[in-house]
């Protein structure tokens, strides 16, 4: 439904079985400042048409999750058209009457998730027509049943970012599972509850290239890489986005994985590929955006204005 290869920060997924719709991680959102740059109005127009996208998607399933509550990857009930193209209203077209199984933010959080699952819950969360805390449980819907890992870290090992869920949807000898921001996985801790799982198709977050030797040291990327190209080994499909594609020279640090992929005869793809779409890596690419299509004036100004402000203003574009 919406990733970073298609323009937007996300990982919103929609997975359907005989017995059950689920929309995995129903958030998209844009990086605030790259390059020194806000975002440029080609990734206003696709931030709008992913959040359509997904409101549609939502229209169609029974059941919606959050894996942890970055706004990426989960929908706010506070109106923020300059980030996220939220809203209230947004929000309970997306939540309400549905199954909400969602990571609990009592247990294994961090500060400022807690404090989001909390507003989640009273606000987003009452439209719902049941929330359950998902935290290493399982659920069964006919013949199809919906697994939640135990929290497992959001990157690295002890990361401040915190923890989030791994789920896995099995339906006879089909078994998906979605990884959203373990960074390759960058734990190994994560490595093995993944391998444990022997899936068929794998979702995954790939490591944030972009931070390499500023908020994440080359280390913890290269061990991130490591992992994932032993992933790509036993895993024979895994569609890799995220954090791995806000930079544009991605494919050059994943050799690695490509090659044992392949050496496997397994695929790997971005979520763009695989849905036959070129990939657009607009976030990657701002800079060169604002110099080959400058902005309209009426844009730049809005720019100009306080974030309280443009919170409240849907950008000119």
């Amino acid at each position: 439904m919406a990733f970073e290869s298609f323009g937007v920060r996300s990982m919103c997924t929609f997975v359907e079985t005989p017995d059950v719709k689920i929309l995995l991680d129903a958030g998209v959102a844009l990086g605030p400042r790259r390059f020194g740059l806000p975002p440029h109005p080609r990734e206003y127009k696709a931030l709008k048409e992913r959040r359509e996208i997904i409101i549609e998607a939502a229209g169609q399933a029974d059941v919606v999750t959050v894996s942890h509550y970055h706004f990426d990857h989960h929908t706010p009930s506070f109106t923020d058209w300059a980030n996220l193209w939220s809203s209230a209203e947004t929000s309970e077209r997306i939540y309400g009457g549905k199954i909400i199984f969602a990571k609990s933010f009592k247990s294994m959080i961090n500060f400022s998730q807690r404090r989001r699952g909390w507003l989640f819950r009273k606000m987003g969360g009452r439209a719902a027509a049941r929330l359950e805390y998902a935290d290493g449980r399982s659920f069964r819907f006919g013949g199809t049943t919906l697994r939640f890992s135990s929290p497992v870290f959001h990157g690295g090992e002890g990361s401040e970012l915190g923890w989030v869920l791994l789920t896995i949807i099995e339906h006879g000898d089909e078994k998906v599972l979605y990884a959203p921001d373990v960074q390759g996985p960058a734990s190994d801790g994560t490595l093995k509850v993944i391998l444990g799982e022997s899936v068929s198709m794998a979702i995954i977050g790939g490591p944030p290239l972009y931070l390499r030797d500023f908020r994440v040291s080359r280390e913890t990327i290269e061990h991130a890489l490591k992992n994932l190209a032993v992933i790509s080994s036993h895993v024979p499909l895994v569609i890799l986005d995220h954090h791995v594609l806000r930079t544009e020279d991605w494919r050059e640090h994943l050799g690695s994985v490509f090659e044992s992929s392949m050496d496997a005869g397994h695929r790997v793809l971005t979520a763009a590929e695989y849905a036959g779409k070129p990939l657009s890596l607009l976030e990657a690419s701002r800079r060169a955006l604002f110099d080959s299509d400058p902005p309209s004036r009426e844009f730049i100004r809005w720019t100009r204005l306080p974030m309280r402000r443009r919170k409240l203003i849907k950008p000119p574009i």
